[in-house]
């Protein structure tokens, strides 16, 4: 008979010489590793989370379409996904869910190292999944409609302000438009690239654009700054057309201006927003303008930007409508944000400084579809907190580590109701370990240029197309 702790340790026994029996000998894992290849392993990872932007004319270094084109840069490509470097996404998988979500998994993690420590072989090209027909001329989404920006020349040393010029919009009729992209000539010298759509005015010109003058000291910093730089206060305004060199100015304010201008942006990391996989869309009355916030950096090289912007329409009313933060035009807006941005002074050496909290009052019910939160070069964390009504708080977004070179959006889908507050936290990196630091010794304040901060808490939101116009009826 056996002893209890015999009987017991029969179960132990039995499950250690199964493991024995099954574990894979070094032969198996080895041929396990071979039977790993990049048209049958590979390239369907690279065609879901890489291609688009590694691909002739997007903004990876080099190609991912072929195996001709990956197998130099298998060794980097290795490093860059096990480190998650690749492809860039930075929101904590703890806090709220993303639909655009474009980090690997750790299986296909795994796939990536364990074909490039083989040797990266082909293997066979019937195993390949179908190819991606990319649209052509270098768009992300195959546009129904562009638009042509004029020529800009970007010259090789100086500041350049934000600016801004009113475009027609290429509607003819009442227009629901259900994607945007913006793709500049030459993304380098593209800081942010935005606009929003607006009732043509009498006093709007079009080809003309026009800036604030902003007061700056000899090493380019603001003097005055008043966490308003972009807005349209009185001062000295310039304007130059399209085309030409001549700058005039005048005293007054800007009459290309337009609040909603960030409704669409390319910024980089950022090419496009589109509504359709949610059945939503935005309504551009005819006659509408585009007002186009346009920022460019200087980079010791003068070029010429030629930027385009394409869009998807339907004929068709979408169930959802977009509802920019600001309001459509001629209705209330559905927030309202407090932030101080004046009072934003980064001290020299600081590795974790708070920016001034930014409180969103949420005054109607929405669908809160994305997030877009842009910062500068010292960005380095951001925090969405919702308090709900009865108090309840919940941390919709966090990202441990900003990235002013990957200002991506994040997609989510969360009903926020009347009554609720966002509360943004951005932190900042002005110490000697922040490499993209153009100088840590100096004091930083709110400013449009890259040297200087912005702590900017937008989002997206969505709302029943016939819910909201009937609201829309009853309210007038």
């Amino acid at each position: 008979m056996l002893s209890r702790m015999s009987v017991a340790a029969v179960p132990i026994v039995l499950i250690m010489m199964a493991a024995l029996v099954w574990a894979p000998t070094p032969a198996a894992s080895q041929n396990a590793a071979a039977a790993i290849t990049f048209h049958k392993d590979v390239l369907p990872v690279l065609q879901k989370n890489c291609q688009s932007c590694h691909r002739p004319g997007q903004i990876g270094p080099f190609s991912m379409l072929t195996f001709k084109d990956t197998r130099p840069w298998a060794k980097a490509i290795k490093a860059a996904v096990v480190s998650r470097a690749m492809p860039p996404w930075f929101a904590d998988p703890r806090h709220g869910h993303f639909n655009n979500d474009r980090s690997l998994t750790q299986t296909e993690i795994d796939t990536i190292a364990a074909w490039v420590n083989n040797g990266a072989p082909e293997g066979d090209p019937t195993a390949a999944p179908p190819e991606i027909e990319w649209p052509a001329g270098g768009w992300q989404i195959k546009p129904d409609v562009s638009v042509d920006l004029p020529p800009y020349p970007v010259p090789a040393r100086g500041i350049v302000e934000w600016e801004r010029i009113a475009v027609p919009a290429p509607f003819k009729e009442d227009t629901w438009v259900t994607s945007v992209e913006i793709m500049p000539g030459v993304p380098a010298v593209v800081h942010h690239m935005c606009f929003g759509f607006q009732k043509h005015k009498a006093t709007t010109p079009y080809g003309e654009y026009q800036w604030m003058e902003v007061p700056r000291g000899e090493d380019g910093t603001m003097t005055k700054p008043d966490g308003t730089t972009t807005g349209p206060r009185d001062g000295v305004v310039l304007t130059r057309v399209a085309g030409t060199t001549e700058v005039t100015r005048r005293v007054g304010r800007p009459t290309v201006y337009h609040e909603g201008t960030n409704e669409f942006c390319y910024l980089p990391g950022l090419p496009f927003e589109d509504y359709r996989p949610v059945n939503a869309g935005m309504l551009v009355p005819a006659g509408s303008d585009m007002i186009v916030s346009l920022h460019y950096t200087a980079t010791g090289l003068a070029v010429v930007d030629k930027s385009r912007v394409g869009f998807t329409v339907t004929k068709t009313p979408p169930a959802k409508k977009f509802l920019p933060q600001d309001g459509p035009e001629g209705d209330s807006a559905p927030v309202e944000r407090q932030q101080a941005n004046a009072t934003l002074a980064i001290p020299p050496y600081a590795d974790n400084h708070p920016g001034p909290l930014a409180k969103i009052s949420f005054l109607k019910e929405v669908e809160l579809v994305w997030f877009r939160p842009h910062a500068h070069v010292r960005g380095k964390t951001v925090r969405y907190t919702l308090v709900y009504p009865d108090g309840k708080e919940e941390t919709l977004l966090y990202l441990p580590r900003y990235n002013f070179n990957w200002q991506l959006t994040y997609r989510t889908s969360v009903k926020i109701p009347k009554g609720s507050k966002m509360l943004v936290q951005f932190t900042y990196d002005n110490s000697t370990a922040n490499k993209y630091n153009p100088d840590p010794s100096k004091w930083v304040h709110y400013g449009g240029q890259s040297w200087e901060e912005m702590g900017t808490p937008n989002m997206g939101f969505l709302v029943d197309r016939e819910a909201d116009e009937k609201g829309f009826l009853v309210e007038r």
